[in-house]
């Protein structure tokens, strides 16, 4: 069977990512980062999801972006804002999906899987230039050159069969897969219970897009939350 690294962060987008390796055929390597975020309860949330839908192998792999922080995902001097549709958001952390595809590569050669899986979108999604088709595209020829690939005669195949979705299309496509929305967390400032704050970017996201699709969202918020 073919293997397949699936990048999971425990949110809504790479769920459905996994549930879609699954569809095409794909013994699936699920690997989460605890890279020092603030939203700890993502890392439970991928575990459970790998779970559910099947994943042969789930690892943590644990790094310290925090030493810079440079992000309010990072940095608990740094207030994670409210929903806001201007400029690459204070929430981006600087070069993290490079990092976290290069170490898929890294275990993708001990594994033989040359095939990649991320839920990055460029339609309904923060702004973050790490989620765009020219990043990924590039970075698929660089891991080709820095890695035995080069030498072999084989390509990395990163998917993002996410890439033009927007949030609706992407639950639509999760529900099908049987994918348990209530298992994922999204949001960048949970409550210490897990609760979803409701107001940051990525709740708001989320939210609208199970408005758009007609589906009821299965998020657990913090008391008082209410959307527009």
């Amino acid at each position: 069977m073919k293997r397949a690294i699936v990048l999971l962060s425990g949110g809504l987008d790479s769920a459905t990512c996994l549930a879609q390796a699954r569809k095409d055929g794909f013994e699936c390597y699920a690997l989460s980062f605890d890279y020092g975020q603030r939203h700890r309860c993502e890392l439970s949330a991928s575990e459970q999801t790998a779970k559910h839908l099947g994943a042969k192998e789930f690892r943590i792999f644990k790094l310290d972006l925090a030493q810079w922080g440079g992000s309010a995902l990072t940095d608990d001097a740094i207030d994670v804002p409210d929903h806001s549709d201007s400029g690459i958001p204070i929430t981006y952390v600087p070069a993290r999906n490079m990092v976290f595809l290069s170490l898929a590569t890294a275990w993708g050669e001990v594994l033989g899987a040359h095939d990649i899986y991320i839920g990055v979108n460029s339609v309904d999604y923060s702004g973050y230039p790490d989620c765009r088709k020219p990043f990924i595209e590039s970075f698929a020829e660089t891991a080709r050159l820095g890695t035995c690939a080069v030498d072999e005669n084989w390509k990395w195949n990163i998917h993002t069969p996410l890439q033009a979705l927007s949030k609706a299309e992407i639950i639509k496509l999760g529900i099908s897969l049987g994918v348990d929305y209530s298992m994922t967390t999204s949001c960048y400032n949970p409550d210490k219970a897990g609760r979803s704050c409701g107001k940051c970017d990525s709740c708001f996201l989320r939210h609208r897009g199970f408005v758009e699709a007609g589906v009821a969202d299965p998020t657990l918020y913090s008391d008082g939350v209410t959307f527009p």
